[in-house]
């Protein structure tokens, strides 16, 4: 390692080389210590290892444990360097949260599981600030027993929860394990115990607390997504509260993650064609129509494939047409869904949910052709959409054909006809 280094930035001063990262060269932020001694920041040696490498960089040495010691001296000497070179345009690295590891998660569920309640929510706080913070402490969060630990907090007590102190830990923990993804196993913990359904259909239907509402949908769509069974997510979609839960959530038009969590709640219950005819008597038709031109991109999509998904239930296309004011209203909805900057998937789910709604009805078809449809399904089979989508827009050109103008050459060609 060199004694002397570029300068950093413009400001014209030398890094010492011990506060540089042998990896990036760059003035550590987060420096930690490998089993081999050496120190490095954080994001270079995690990259370094994520790549694959199994070795120091520095001295070529087996890495034979990848744990990461914080080197909390050499941050400090850091900092201080930085505040001493303030005045040339240095600027102090902040102190890097602490980030999550199986060590420190099992001693904060300790304190959940057990002892007076003021301190369990203050763990279980503790855990959610972590699990926010990043995508990696999620990871480390979501083990197996951390996770069957949170459904028997979330749960205990079996009845429904209101807004007393011993119901804290409860909500507590259903907002953790809002952000993580459920196994089958613990999917069916849930779906298969009648109290912990009745459970979040009270909580996510009326709970004063907006947070507990949009919190226990994300616990629905996480049963629902993880359940392997139809019979499992056919269970939650007939527990009272739960449909009309989520349909109000997504009826918040003032909070984008209300709708976003209830969208995804009812996409995820719609995929066992039982609970289609219940979400459409819940509203769902009309308040997830209402929300499509609204959300972004990723968001919009799921929205689509719910339309696509209710279209396909008892009285939904009627609900959906209702939803935008009609038949020709809800056609050049669903057009204008596929233009623009539509994904493919979200084109693809608006394709089906037309083949519903423009069923045998010539004069809609017409309506659809005239909107500019075709344009839009043509471009869908010549581009990189999936099969399923391109299978879509072809049953869709088809059902067209007679709608187009007589004078339109592709009217009579079956080149953008044939199966893939």
């Amino acid at each position: 390692m060199p004694g002397s280094v570029a300068p950093l930035d413009l400001a014209g001063v030398t890094i010492p080389y011990h506060f540089r990262c042998p990896i990036s060269l760059e003035l550590m932020r987060d420096p930690v210590t490998v089993c081999t001694g050496q120190t490095y920041d954080r994001s270079s040696i995690e990259s370094w290892v994520a790549t694959g490498n199994t070795t120091c960089p520095v001295t070529r040495v087996p890495l034979t444990d990848f744990t990461l010691i914080p080197n909390h001296t050499l941050r400090r000497l850091i900092q201080e360097w930085c505040v001493a070179h303030r005045s040339l345009g240095v600027e102090r690295i902040p102190t890097p949260k602490q980030p999550a590891d199986p060590p420190l998660v099992r001693s904060i569920l300790a304190s959940a599981a057990a002892g007076a309640a003021s301190s369990r929510v203050s763990a279980l706080r503790r855990l959610r600030a972590l699990a926010r913070e990043s995508e990696k402490n999620r990871a480390v969060i979501s083990t197996r027993e951390t996770r069957s630990a949170l459904v028997e907090i979330a749960f205990e007590g079996g009845e429904p929860a209101v807004c007393t102190e011993a119901d804290q830990p409860a909500l507590e923990a259903m907002a953790v394990l809002s952000m993580l993804p459920l196994s089958e196993a613990e999917s069916a913990a849930v779906a298969a115990r009648p109290e912990r359904l009745r459970r979040l259909g009270e909580i996510v239907r009326g709970h004063p607390s907006m947070e507990a509402r949009i919190n226990a949908a994300a616990v629905i769509e996480a049963v629902a997504a993880g359940a392997r069974s139809a019979e499992m997510r056919i269970a939650v979609g007939e527990m009272g509260g739960v449909m009309d839960g989520l349909v109000s959530l997504v009826e918040q038009r003032g909070n984008p993650r209300a709708v976003r969590v209830g969208i995804r709640g009812l996409f995820a219950l719609c995929l066992a064609k039982e609970n289609r005819g219940r979400a459409v008597a819940a509203g769902a038709a009309a308040a997830v129509v209402r929300r499509v031109g609204e959300l972004a991109s990723s968001d919009a999509e799921r929205a689509l494939a719910t339309v696509e998904l209710l279209c396909r239930g008892e009285g939904g296309r009627e609900a959906v047409v209702a939803g935008w004011g009609g038949e020709a209203a809800a056609v050049v909805a669903l057009v204008r869904a596929m233009a623009g900057k539509a994904s493919g998937r979200a084109a693809e789910h608006a394709a089906g949910a037309l083949v519903a709604v423009l069923g045998g009805s010539e004069a809609l078809q017409k309506e659809a052709v005239a909107a500019g449809v075709v344009a839009h399904l043509l471009m869908m089979v010549q581009g990189g959409c999936s099969d399923r989508a391109k299978r879509k827009a072809q049953l869709l050109l088809k059902l067209l054909r007679s709608a187009w103008p007589l004078h339109d050459s592709i009217a009579n060609s079956d080149d953008f006809l044939q199966p893939f």
